[in-house]
């Protein structure tokens, strides 16, 4: 909702002053929120509407009005689809102020865009801006807050911008932004719940594995990075808040530190390498599980933070006789089988392969195991993996037969396909490099000691290859965030 009486918007001179004001404006309604919420726990006394007016949003918006032709703009994000008013609403732009300078520059500097920031007619809810774990007052009910606090609304939070379902009302600023404050806010405190971390820990770089043995080499490589790299990483943030810093790397205080970590508590657990320097150096990994639901869950969520990749590295069932456990399938294509997105993304639009991503894989992979040409042909395969709903799809193989054999495919498992799905539909670069871990239509199933035989030798370097990609991806991150991932009426913010 936009309501130019409740919004007064000042035109301000540049980007940083315009990041600057609107921090304040969301420092001081959350402010005001967070002291009414205390004074009515406290006392009983309730906003009045003067002071519920406060409790709003910031508002960005930037209004484009050419003289001439449009600049011919090659990059694929800041940059407008044509004149008009674009306008968002924003959360925690403090945090994300690298992010939105990097977006306003060129849109000021290439098209001369104007600036204007205020108050909007979104009101912030309160859940927002309670500390997670806080307690409230006894005797106080939700029902009590409902009626004197905003509360989330869902059904105005959504993801039509980035669906492309949004109607242009004519006289009603354009998108400015694929997530408003609302739908930003809800995503933050879902990844506490579901990570067990803070969401300001999160890195722009994020691997996803579905099994909890990749969490055990990730925890080992971060505590030697921190020991090693000590000027480049600050870090080990683990589940439940736990901290290992730099200078506590190595020995047994980190071990004390890492068994304290109450990781079971979350269905999915995040653990995060942070860089020193804020500038995207850092890496975070998420053990997602088993299936589609908690794919699409966790990437919903996290495609708030605008990652700059997320890399799905997990285990796969190998479908051809001449491939062997521990082998790497690179995903170039997906046969979607997960059915959770067919209504956002359906299965005839095509996921088209990153070729930045691929590249990176690929030679991360030579890199990490030594192995180059005809050699690596013989570990690492590149082709197509189905994505099933199913964990037990093999019980309908003469149905499912014919599709797999007509797709070529060459991986099977329940999360890859509806994570490069839901990164081509959020507009986060994505790719995928499996291990073979069972063959289970060759006979060649996970017994017991071979299994652990096999984690041993192939979880580390798998892991090693993971995080070698995005160490190359890093220098190329206009290159990576591709114009394949946008739609013709983009929002202009990346």
């Amino acid at each position: 909702m936009f309501a130019d009486e409740l919004r007064p918007m000042e035109t301000v001179a540049d980007p940083e002053t315009a990041v600057d004001r609107l921090a304040a404006l969301h420092a001081a309604a959350t402010g005001s929120l967070r002291d009414a919420l205390s004074r009515f726990l406290a006392e009983g006394v309730a906003p009045d509407a003067a002071e519920r007016l406060t409790f709003r949003y910031p508002e960005l918006r930037l209004t484009y009005r050419p003289t001439g032709p449009m600049p011919r703009i090659t990059r694929a994000t800041a940059k407008f689809q044509g004149p008009g008013v674009y306008a968002t609403t924003l959360t925690q732009p403090a945090h994300f102020r690298a992010y939105l300078l990097e977006q306003l520059r060129p849109l000021v500097q290439d098209y001369g865009a104007t600036i204007e920031v205020g108050l909007s007619a979104q009101e912030i809810p309160y859940p927002y801006v309670v500390e997670p774990g806080a307690e409230l007052a006894r005797g106080v009910t939700s029902s009590d807050l409902a009626r004197h606090f905003p509360t989330p609304m869902l059904s105005s939070v959504g993801d039509e911008i980035a669906d492309g379902l949004w109607l242009d009302a004519g006289d009603e600023p354009r998108p400015l932004a694929l997530f408003d404050g609302p739908r930003v806010d809800y995503s933050l405190r879902r990844l506490v719940h579901y990570t067990g971390a803070d969401w300001r820990q999160i890195q722009p770089w994020i691997l996803l594995t579905n099994y909890h043995r990749y969490v055990d080499q990730f925890v080992r490589v971060g505590l030697k990075a921190l020991a090693a790299e000590p000027e480049r990483y600050a870090r080990l943030v683990l589940p439940g808040g736990v901290s290992v810093e730099a200078g506590e790397a190595a020995g047994a205080q980190a071990d004390a530190l890492i068994a304290a970590s109450p990781w079971h508590r979350f269905q999915m657990p995040a653990y995060h390498l942070v860089g020193r320097d804020g500038q995207g150096q850092g890496t975070s990994l998420v053990n997602i599980g088993v299936g589609p639901s908690n794919a699409k869950t966790i990437t919903d969520h996290l495609a708030v933070l605008r990652p700059h990749c997320w890399l799905m590295v997990g285990h796969c069932g190998g479908l051809r006789q001449s491939q062997t456990i521990g082998d790497y399938v690179l995903a170039h294509a997906y046969l979607r089988r997960d059915r959770i997105l067919d209504e956002l993304v359906p299965p005839d639009v095509p996921i088209p392969a990153l070729a930045e991503v691929q590249v990176a894989l690929q030679e991360a992979a030579a890199s990490v195991t030594g192995e180059r040409a005809e050699a690596l042909k013989q570990r690492l395969r590149t082709g197509t993996v189905v994505t099933y709903d199913d964990r037990n799809w093999e019980l309908r193989w003469s149905q499912e037969r014919r599709r797999i054999n007509l797709s070529r495919a060459i991986g099977v498992d329940m999360e890859s396909g509806t994570i490069a799905a839901q990164g081509y539909r959020l507009r986060v670069p994505y790719g995928t490099l499996l291990c073979v871990s069972d063959k289970p239509l060759h006979g060649e199933i996970k017994l017991p000691g071979a299994a652990n035989a096999f984690y041993e030798r192939a979880v580390g370097e798998h892991l090693l290859i993971g995080l070698a990609t995005l160490d190359a991806l890093r220098g190329n991150r206009h290159g990576l965030h591709s114009r394949k991932l946008r739609s013709f009426d983009e929002p202009p913010f990346r």
